[in-house]
């Protein structure tokens, strides 16, 4: 185990207090001021400003009016996301707004009033973020079951999601065409998907706990960290002070998995607030629908709860909370099937409890300025075995991490910037039969970013920071991001920026552990590193008097190093160091129409070019497709409600192009001149309908309704203890047609 270079540490506490010291004397927060002006809009087309015009964020009270000149100033907590403008005879707007920045309301007159109307643009793309970054809210969420977060982007174009392998149930995300690996997932800007949790960690944070989810592609701000490579996803959960009283949520599918969910929320007094998320779900009936003797799926229990505090005053705010999860599963054949015969298992427990808090001193005659603190503390705990006991997996992580953030402008809020430190610990200890895989990482780093803005036309973001790894060195991570307003309506955004990471080959391979294939790790593991670059064109257009928006973007990711696993032998799965070319690229076009009143429609293509090079048995080097990676894929999503949503109905129809697999035929020997396996493109669809009633629900959907899937996706299930056995060669449903039915009930706070 290698020590720390005391040197190292000292040279980073001494940039710190440099940094530091001078900024504790003045006063701080946690605040980003939003300023904006409201027009109308007169028949000459001549704007006016709107006097007196309300606005407010979605999830408060109270909010500011307009000034004799249509300007307006409001604070921005990072949970705020909904900016509501509204006057009395004109239509209530609405607008996704993530970040500091000009914003210009022009709102339309309402005629006749009957029902309250809100008016947006159809897509929940940032206006304002130069980082292209779309918006996922409770609304959206509730177009599916959403049980947990893997299930949370059944309608949503830039990340899809499949499970690993036909016997765990660990499920993998992809963005631009790469794995989830590469996508730094945090939950409340606090890193949470990571390291051993990567297995099966989507499935931890249950759905009713969600309050919005950031989808952010290209590489994300130096403040959150170096990990960011393709993209990162920021998940935000139900807040004590503004969530319901109670909420109750039911769910029970025709495989027989069911799910209760119960969130809490009480407000103490006017400053402090607490609140108990709880979630508890299971699979208790075996499924077996190819009869290949094993679960379709494995089965599980697991319960998980979160209990959270909040204190908010004139001049400071403070969250903190604690969170404890158990989960077992077990998967493969059926025990009861076997009497007196071997038969193949595999189970998994895992025990994860983790901590945080948040502090901020807010000073309201000064929200461009600010200091917060972030830390949490986690520890993961997971046991595993595959087939047979003797072939057994430990892992145990143990993770401390802490985010100091100042920010503050230049003059003026056209110039603004954040500087801070960061301190991230890893304590890593995992055995795989008979190796053991330990190591201890230290990462204190600094960062700074500086922001100008001209309002309504162009925002630059400048950013880098500097990381003294104790086991691979300093790193620097330089990151540039900027947009371009060709019009209020038409937007253009560019980015290019560094990410690095150290892989996990085991916990994020574990689809690698059920074939009987041999693991060789052919190199002494590297950080992997690449350079990403990317620009969008976001463009708001009425067809009729209808809204519409269309959004195109490109992005490139370059690996100067990645860790490669080899499938292509039929006995050996290899783990070596990049050897040549690695690369990624990603095109999508999104067009989002609200056709009549009430009614919104997605229409999305994606093409990904994903290669990277393989090592031939003949050391050569073959740029190959990447496997399991569709080239193509189209998204279809039409969602209609009723009047004061009395009845919803939401159908999503998906198409997935070819995908590469590995040919792991016995006979084959893998060469430059071998010709590429494809898997067959496929379909499915997906539909729910929700009837709503005085403060609950009733949903009733169905996933797969087309009822495809993949043909014996475990290859030799008859011999599982046989050189042939595979069970990680999946690339479409291992399951059929699925339905399931699920109960929302709440109390709102103010009852």
């Amino acid at each position: 185990m290698k020590t720390v270079d005391n040197g190292l540490v000292t040279r980073f506490l001494l940039v710190v207090l440099l940094l530091f010291i001078p900024l504790f004397s003045s006063q701080i927060i946690a605040q980003t001021l939003i300023k904006g002006a409201v027009f109308e809009q007169k028949n000459n087309a001549t704007l006016e400003p709107l006097v007196g015009a309300s606005v407010r964020w979605a999830n408060a009270k109270n909010g500011v009016l307009t000034d004799t000149e249509g300007n307006f100033s409001i604070a921005k907590q990072p949970e705020n996301h909904e900016l509501i403008v509204s006057f009395v005879g004109y239509k209530t707007d609405t607008l996704m707004v993530h970040s500091m920045g000009f914003v210009k309301v022009i709102l339309e007159t309402a005629g006749q009033l009957g029902e309250i109307t809100v008016t947006s643009s159809p897509t929940n793309i940032d206006r304002l973020n130069p980082i292209q970054t779309e918006f996922i809210n409770t609304k959206t969420l509730a177009k599916a079951a959403c049980c947990n977060l893997s299930e949370s982007f059944e309608t949503n174009a830039s990340v899809s999601v499949s499970y690993a392998d036909a016997i765990t149930g660990s499920k993998q995300i992809q963005m631009l065409g790469l794995s989830g690996n590469y996508v730094q997932t945090n939950v409340e800007n606090i890193p949470n998907v990571r390291g051993l949790a990567t297995t099966f960690g989507l499935n931890y944070v249950p759905g009713t706990w969600i309050s919005s989810i950031d989808v952010s592609k290209g590489a994300s701000s130096v403040v959150n960290g170096y990990e960011s490579m393709t993209g990162g996803l920021n998940v935000e959960l139900q807040k004590p002070d503004d969530s319901d009283k109670l909420y109750v949520n039911t769910y029970v599918n025709s495989f027989g998995r069911g799910e209760l969910n119960i969130n809490t929320a009480r407000k103490l007094n006017d400053k402090w607030s607490v609140g108990l998320l709880t979630h508890g779900s299971g699979q208790s009936i075996s499924i077996d629908q190819n009869n290949d003797t094993f679960r379709d799926m494995p089965l599980f229990g697991l319960a998980t709860a979160l209990n959270r505090w909040k204190y908010q005053s004139d001049r400071m705010m403070a969250q903190f909370g604690i969170k404890g999860l158990y989960e077992n599963r077990t998967g493969g054949q059926n025990a009861a099937d076997f009497v007196n015969k071997p038969y193949y298992e595999f189970a998994n427990r895992t025990k994860r409890v983790e901590a945080f808090a948040k502090i901020a001193a807010l000073f309201p005659e000064k929200p461009y300025k600010g200091l917060g603190f972030i830390m949490n503390t986690s520890v993961h705990d997971a046991n595993a075995y595959f087939g047979l006991t003797s072939r057994s997996y430990t892992g145990l992580q143990k993770t401390f991490y802490s985010n100091l953030i100042y920010q503050n402008i230049i003059d003026n809020t056209n110039h603004t910037y954040k500087i801070g430190a960061s301190f991230i610990a890893d304590s890593y200890r995992e055995s795989y039969l008979d190796s053991a895989f330990h190591r201890n990482e230290i990462v204190p780093g600094v960062f700074g970013e500086y922001t100008y803005v001209i309002p309504e036309k162009f925002t630059l973001v400048l950013g880098g920071r500097m990381d003294f790894h104790n086991l691979y060195g300093n790193r620097f991570t330089p990151r540039i991001h900027a947009k371009y307003d060709l019009s209020s309506n038409t937007h253009l955004r560019a980015s290019v920026g560094k990410g690095w990471r150290m892989p996990n080959a085991i916990a994020e391979n574990f689809a690698m552990l059920v074939n009987s294939r041999q693991l060789l790790v052919l190199d002494q593991i590297r950080p992997e590193e690449s350079w990403n670059y990317g620009a969008s064109l976001s463009h708001d257009f009425k067809v009729g008097t209808r809204n519409a928006n269309l959004t195109l973007d490109y992005y490139r990711t370059d690996f100067n190093n990645q860790l490669i696993v080899d499938m292509e032998s039929a006995y050996y799965i290899k783990f070596y160091n990049q050897k040549g070319k690695s690369f990624s690229n990603s095109f999508q076009a999104e067009l989002n129409y609200s056709p009549i009143k009430r009614m919104d429609v997605k229409l999305a293509y994606r093409l990904f070019d994903v290669k990277n090079d393989i090592v031939t048995n003949s050391g050569e080097l073959a740029l190959l497709p990447k496997m399991f990676v569709n080239r193509d894929r189209i998204l279809v999503n039409v969602g209609y409600a009723t009047k004061f949503d009395k009845w919803k109905f939401d159908l999503t129809w998906q198409w997935n192009g070819k995908r590469r697999i590995p040919d792991t035929s016995h006979e084959h020997v893998h060469s430059i001149d071998s010709e590429p396996v494809y898997a067959p493109a496929f379909s499915n669809i997906n539909a729910q309908v929700t009837r709503g009633f005085y403060r609950w629900e009733l949903y009733v959907g169905g996933e797969n309704l087309t009822g495809f899937r993949q043909n014996n996706p475990i290859m030799s299930a008859s011999s599982p203890f046989s050189k042939h056995f595979d069970a990680s060669m999946v690339w479409g449903p291992i399951t059929g047609r699925m339905v399931y039915v699920g109960m929302r009930w709440k109390i709102p706070s103010k009852v």
